[in-house]
């Protein structure tokens, strides 16, 4: 049994790993992956600077975080044209977890959550992306441009850092030493910077503003003597030697619970940023478990270099895809770019001010907010509006991962609601048969019909079930389930409750059209053998009306029918009344 289980864990493993489709993926338009890689490298080196400062571990684990994690996502992932690396959600998460548990302890959850990531590749979870609804992936985005936003306005003011992980408090207390002593050359550059990206962007998508705009920022620093726009300051001439000193094993208890944090947040950013390529192409398909098994392996490596926790970056994917990427060759080369800039250009990198920094953390997270999906979605429907902004206040108010499982669960209960309102009872009249139109009469004085519609489960059935109860002045129901969509436990446990009350009122409960995927539910409460109790179960409509006159009949109700053979009825009779 043990050398079953290992071949198949073995089996999905190898699954997982790269296979010579992508090598010849690779080679067809290189040139066009260079370039695309080059124009991804050129716009991922401030906000990989950026996203390191903003964590708290500083530029170069930002930019560690860029080579390791995007080389080995870009090898073993899913995605042909997914960008990975350090990312504004996350960072949003680290921020708390610096400040409780120090650097190391940041390290230690970015290498657990990347065990979690390849556990989760292994048991194929990828799948579950696609139920995550739009309006909690719209309020997720727009709770994180908000975060993103306000983490940037202590070093957009040029400022101190207030202490605390909160975002709102720290931006306040931001505000509050701005007034006291303002940097205006700080906050020029901030909005300098920032206004060139959104103002260029527009004009000239194609050019990356973004890099010009703080090359621009540093040289007029350096030029002008500045002081007050405090630079990012040293940085290492290369990536450090791969090390476990970070690791304590007696702290992994107390760090679990953020280590499963950031690993869903890795697990849904880097899906939904794979989604979106896919999206913005034509026959290109991401496989998801093995997005997530690149993810982990990326996440894995990353802090044995100093590196934060990657996932797959959006805004880096689509810049990716708009340049001309059509395989992973881009995304290696955008990391192969970094290194080198890593290696060579780390004294230029390091005079760039902190506030220029800023204001393209700023820009990313206005155009990180799509106003008219925003629109879109207010206006479907009330839930869906609700959903949004449920989710983007838990973001901002709580944290990402809170702020999901909120979204989700209003989702779900919403969801639940909508489907429960399509199960309808309703009365509906006897089939005339045979019967003739004294003997019809007779009959509908005496018997009801119900035709149940739809699904009967937990959150349905007492509503019109217990209806059901209340019946009076007949001595037949007729049950009509051939339409009941589903059944759970619940909605079977109602039923047999009903049947069993209104048995001991004198009322029979006959059924009909029960469908063979729902007898084990009613089974296994008790239901089917209670109706059976008495032959009061029947394949279809027409035979219950009979059952039904029969049972009048002993009850001496109704007079006995005529001496000659009933007509018929014919299967188009008794797809009309069943």
């Amino acid at each position: 049994m043990r050398g079953v289980l290992l071949g198949r864990a073995g089996g999905r493993l190898t699954a997982l790993l790269p296979g010579r489709g992508d090598l010849a993926e690779v080679r067809r338009d290189p040139r066009r992956d260079l370039l695309a890689g080059l124009t991804v490298a050129i716009v991922a080196l401030p906000l990989a600077l950026g996203f390191g400062v903003s964590s708290g571990l500083g530029a170069e684990a930002g930019l560690a975080t860029a080579v390791v994690a995007g080389a080995l996502a870009a090898v073993f992932g899913g995605s042909n044209l997914q960008v990975s690396g350090p990312t504004g959600a996350m960072t949003v998460v680290l921020v708390p977890i610096v400040a409780e548990h120090g650097p190391g302890g940041v390290l230690t959850v970015g290498l657990m959550a990347g065990v979690m990531l390849v556990v989760l590749a292994v048991l194929k979870a990828g799948k579950y992306m696609q139920y995550v609804p739009a309006p909690v992936v719209e309020g997720f985005t727009l709770g994180i441009a908000c975060v993103i936003g306000l983490q940037q306005i202590p070093n957009a003011l040029g400022v101190p850092k207030p202490e605390g992980d909160r975002v709102l408090v720290v931006a306040w207390h931001a505000l509050e030493e701005f007034a006291k002593h303002p940097n205006w050359t700080a906050a020029a550059f901030a909005v300098a910077v920032a206004a060139v990206m959104l103002i260029g962007a527009r004009r000239r998508p194609t050019v990356p503003f973004s890099i010009l705009a703080v090359i621009a920022a540093t040289v007029v620093a350096q030029l002008a003597g500045l002081d007050a726009a405090k630079p990012i300051g040293d940085l290492p001439s290369g990536l450090p030697a791969p090390s476990l000193a970070f690791l304590h094993v007696g702290a992994l208890g107390s760090l679990l619970a953020p280590a499963v944090a950031v690993a869903a947040l890795a697990a849904l950013e880097s899906l939904l940023s794979a989604s979106v390529a896919d999206g913005m192409t034509v026959g290109q398909t991401h496989d998801p478990d093995r997005e997530l098994f690149g993810q982990g392996l990326a996440n894995i490596a990353a802090p044995l270099f100093g590196g934060v926790p990657a996932t797959g970056a959006i805004a880096r994917t689509a810049v990716n895809v708009r340049t001309g990427a059509s395989s992973r060759l881009a995304s290696l080369v955008h990391a192969a770019v970094l290194a080198v800039i890593v290696f060579a250009a780390s004294p230029l990198v390091s005079k760039i001010p902190l506030a220029a920094l800023a204001g393209v953390l700023l820009a990313t997270a206005i155009r990180m907010v799509e106003v008219g999906s925003l629109k879109a979605m207010a206006k479907a429907t009330r839930s869906d509006a609700l959903i949004l902004v449920l989710t983007a206040v838990a973001t901002l108010a709580l944290d990402l991962v809170y702020a999901v499982i909120i979204g989700l669960a209003v989702a779900g209960v919403l969801a639940l609601r909508a489907v429960a309102l399509q199960a309808r009872l309703e009365a509906v009249p006897l089939d005339h048969g045979d019967h003739s139109v004294e003997e019809h009469a007779l009959l509908a004085e005496h018997i009801v019909a119900y035709r149940i519609d739809g699904p009967l489960f937990f959150a349905a059935a007492h509503r019109f079930l217990l209806e059901l109860a209340e019946v009076a002045d007949v001595r037949v129901v007729i049950l009509r389930m051939s339409r009941v969509t589903t059944i759970d436990a619940t909605g079977a446990l109602v039923l047999k409750d009903v049947v069993d009350k209104l048995n001991r009122r004198g009322i029979a409960v006959m059924t009909s059209g029960i469908r063979p995927g729902q007898r084990q539910v009613l089974q296994s409460v008790g239901a089917l053998e209670l109706l059976r109790l008495e032959g009061r179960e029947y394949a279809t409509t027409p035979e219950a009306i009979r059952g039904a006159r029969t049972y009048l009949e002993c009850a001496g109700v109704m007079p006995p029918p005529p001496a000659q053979s009933p007509r018929p009825i014919s299967e188009e009779t008794e797809e009309t009344v069943g």
